[in-house]
């Protein structure tokens, strides 16, 4: 049945639900509402959160099942709950659980993994793994491929995007050449995409959520809770059931040709593109930060802006990295001008309009 629902729906499959079941009162409310969002077949909720430190709410656990099974009864929706360890999913198998995710702090480890699938095998439940938080393509299909030879009939990937330590417009940036290589690894494979964890904010989930159907995603996994900003986790990242409805209502379906992943190879190679420009972007954005920095220094000594020697310095060794990388001499020369014309003419404005 999980299967078919991927098969049947014309528009993408709709997760839905709250990143946390705090109440029985806010998970019926919460199921009730989504029940009549066209599009939302399945309700998500976390019931045991993993978090970074110690004393933030971990969840409900095994209480919060069975509110979780009288969502089921009163909204008729499937349910999915994530598995951290061996006893979370035969837990999860016992109060007859529809699906299984497996978060990104899970399948970054493949003992972990193992061991879940372990416990799942000879089970007829499908199962649906996160990307791991490191961007690694080949971790991710691990990952899977662990799931799928414990006999697990019914398997999905998740994007959620990925942990970085820079700057970043995404809480975790969603590296779409990763999940575009999977699926190009594996076409047969259904993928969902989590604009909410990767976006940290509810502002661009509608953006992000459109990008992944442009790409040919099979569905959308959006937390949603009926008073987001009173929410016990993620607060920022949810949406009210209505507001998913507008979100759905607005979104542009491209159609599939061939049974294709992608609706064609260059929209997979663009998509690439744009992902990288966005990495350049934020690369430059932080390298301005320490050309702020570098240009309050030298007003505070009183440094002149341009430094000649420095100048043929970034030349020369970014010339030789450059080639390296078989880029264009020319080429390369060319953008450091750029960059450092404009590093001149932001120091330089430092210096003579600051006090």
């Amino acid at each position: 049945m999980i299967r078919a629902i991927f098969e049947e729906n014309a528009g993408p499959l709709v997760v839905a639900g709250p990143c946390s079941a705090e109440t029985e009162e806010q998970v019926l409310q919460t199921a009730l509402a989504l029940k009549n969002v066209p599009g939302v077949k399945v309700f998500r909720a976390g019931i045991w959160k993993p978090r970074t430190r110690p004393g933030a709410f971990e969840g409900m656990g095994e209480e919060a099942l069975v509110w979780l099974q009288k969502a089921r009864e009163q909204s008729g929706l499937l349910l999915a709950v994530e598995a951290g360890n061996p006893e979370h999913a035969e837990l999860l198998l016992k109060y007859g659980i529809d699906i299984i995710w497996i978060g990104a702090r899970t399948s970054v480890n493949p003992f972990a993994v193992q061991e879940i699938a372990d416990a799942l095998k000879g089970s007829e439940v499908a199962v649906w793994v996160k990307n791991p938080i490191n961007p690694d393509m080949k971790l991710w299909l691990g990952a899977l491929e662990r799931i799928e030879k414990a006999g697990i009939q019914q398997v999905a990937a998740i994007h959620r995007g990925f942990q970085v330590y820079e700057n970043s417009v995404y809480r975790y940036p969603p590296k779409w050449d990763i999940p575009i290589a999977l699926m190009s690894e594996r076409p047969d494979l259904k993928v969902i995409c989590d604009p909410s964890h990767i976006t940290g904010k509810r502002s661009m989930i509608q953006e992000t959520a459109q990008k992944a159907m442009d790409l040919g995603y099979h569905g959308l996994m959006i937390e949603t809770h009926p008073d987001p900003d009173k929410a016990w986790s993620d607060a920022a990242q949810q949406i009210t059931p209505e507001r998913l409805g507008e979100i759905l209502a607005a979104l542009h379906i491209r159609e599939r040709t061939g049974g294709s992943v992608f609706q064609n190879e260059l929209e997979a190679l663009r998509s690439m593109v744009d992902s990288l420009d966005e990495e350049l972007l934020e690369i430059l954005a932080r390298r301005m930060e320490l050309v702020e920095k570098i240009g309050r220094y030298k007003k505070q000594h009183n440094i002149t802006v341009f430094q000649p020697e420095r100048w043929n310095e970034i030349k020369a060794s970014r010339s030789r990295f450059g080639n390296n990388l078989t880029l264009d001499q020319d080429f390369i020369i060319t953008i450091l001008k750029e960059i450092h014309n404009e590093s001149i003419r932001f120091q330089t404005e430092i210096i003579y309009t600051e006090k």
